[in-house]
């Protein structure tokens, strides 16, 4: 911590006085710079908000929804490669490996 050496001390008044200038100037600051800040940025926001919702609900939904339609085969064809090729690996690849036990002991001196 930094401070005056006690045998050198100046008056009361100035730690006083410093201590409050400090805390009114702090809180007046923050007020000035929330009151400059807080208006453009609350806005700025709201309109990235806005056009990305608006982007979502009218762009992006109908593009999937319209590929989900079309490609209805796509999804068919996929779940029958998984049903005949990777299914039965991970199957038997659980029975395997799904017996093994392991025991831990500590050894004891």
């Amino acid at each position: 911590m930094i401070a005056e050496p006690p045998s050198v001390r100046s008056f009361d008044k100035v730690w006083f006085w410093s201590h409050a200038l400090f805390e009114v100037s702090r809180l007046w600051c923050y007020r000035f710079i929330s009151l400059v800040l807080a208006v453009p940025v609350s806005l700025a926001a709201g309109l990235l908000f806005a056009v990305l919702s608006c982007l979502h609900i009218w762009l992006i939904m109908p593009c999937v929804q319209l590929l989900l339609i079309n490609m209805q085969w796509i999804q068919a064809v996929w779940a029958n490669i998984l049903n005949i090729f990777i299914s039965p690996f991970f199957s038997s690849f659980g029975k395997c490996y799904g017996q093994i036990i392991i025991h831990l002991e500590s050894a004891e001196n």
